[in-house]
């Protein structure tokens, strides 16, 4: 079975294709034969990688109609695929079609077309890989804490990625306690694991503090924590995004005020990034820079879209006024551009001491925590230059 978002390549709706793809896996760009690549198919192929999708097929319809004219079919062919090469883009599938008669839709054109010898389109879409979301570590933004009685207490929410099982153990972020994995509970059973999709109810071996808003994660694969991250922002509404204004950042359970600065603005005409500091308007696509006042929590979108993406509030409308989609580059916020930074590996229990310290705890957000094994812990210290 598939799931398809339909949706028009017209300039005033590129906020439609990005929402469109950002849950996508496969993009289908329709071609006509007759008229070839278009500027809206450059902005539809621009956003669809722009929000992680790597998989293309470019159909080509109408083939009939000129008279299933192998040459040009391959000039198309071509243009595209130079075209797609400066995104990044590398698996494509170009398919000529006439979706009129059927042909190399479902059923084999060859009658019609004996030089190709590619698959139909819905071949291409069988064969299509579904981007997993249990291959990274551990993540399950808190939703709840449940309290039913004195004796239990419990972390509830979705995983957002990965897999864990009892005896694992995880860190609590953004305070960096860390506990194992005593119990995993749904509705109705106990059970031995969880993995990405699942709703459950996480029970820590000891007692932390945890609340709504926080993330459960695997202690050997960590997502990037900070005060200052680079992203990727769509304009959703006709006032767009202002310069400096102060929203609210949405992402997953997870809410906090964020001010926003423009860094570039994307031409979708040329396909360029252009340097662009003001506002932006509704239906741009803009590079930001997102500051915090308390530790956010991210992956990189590229690495998991649950916990990378993201959506910007209006605390004067509550308007959903842009999504967001973080780079993987964490910007270096003001305050950690005044001096070196110090790499420190130390014992687990040495290291729990120091961080429960009264001078760190003034600094706690100016801190990046990586906890880790002993074996890992020295390989990695001993890859620095």
């Amino acid at each position: 079975a598939f799931i398809v978002a339909d949706t028009p390549g017209h300039e005033q709706y590129t906020r439609n294709m990005a929402t469109g793809a950002s849950t996508a896996d496969l993009a289908v760009l329709l071609v006509d034969a007759r008229t070839g690549i278009l500027e809206q198919t450059r902005r539809h192929a621009t956003i669809a990688a722009l929000m992680g999708i790597r998989q293309f097929v470019l159909a080509v319809n109408k083939i009939d109609l000129t008279n299933y004219d192998k040459a040009g079919f391959e000039l198309i062919a071509h243009e595209f695929r130079d075209f797609a090469s400066d995104l990044g883009i590398k698996q494509i599938t170009a398919i000529p079609m006439s979706a009129l008669k059927g042909e190399n839709v479902v059923l084999s054109g060859k009658a019609s077309m004996p030089w190709y010898e590619g698959p139909t389109l819905v071949e291409t879409l069988e064969l299509a890989t579904v981007r997993s979301a249990q291959s990274g570590g551990f993540r399950l933004p808190v939703q709840r804490v449940s309290r039913p009685g004195e004796s239990f207490r419990g972390y509830q929410g979705t995983v957002a990625g990965g897999s864990v099982k009892p005896g694992d153990s995880v860190v609590i972020l953004p305070s960096g306690m860390v506990a194992n994995i005593k119990q995993i509970v749904t509705f109705d059973l106990v059970r031995n694991a969880a993995v990405a999709g699942d709703a459950v109810t996480l029970v820590l071996d000891r007692q932390v503090d945890v609340s709504r808003g926080d993330m459960i994660v695997s202690i050997e694969v960590q997502p990037q924590t900070g005060l200052a991250f680079d992203a990727q922002i769509v304009a959703l509404q006709p006032g767009g995004i202002e310069a400096g204004k102060r929203y609210w950042l949405k992402s997953g359970s997870r809410r906090q005020r964020v001010s926003v600065q423009p860094v570039s603005q994307l031409n979708l005409k040329e396909g360029e990034w252009q340097a662009h500091e003001t506002s932006l308007s509704m239906n741009a696509i803009g590079k930001v820079r997102l500051s915090f006042d308390e530790t956010a929590i991210f992956d990189a979108y590229e690495q998991n879209r649950a916990t990378g993406s993201f959506i910007l509030i209006d605390p004067d409308t509550n308007n959903t006024v842009a999504g967001g989609m973080i780079t993987g580059k964490r910007s270096v916020g003001a305050t950690e551009e005044q001096g070196d930074r110090v790499i420190l590996s130390l014992p687990a229990h040495l290291a729990e001491k120091l961080l429960a310290s009264e001078l760190l705890a003034k600094h706690r957000d100016e801190i990046d925590i990586r906890r880790t094994d002993g074996v890992t812990a020295s390989r990695l210290i001993s890859n620095l230059d």
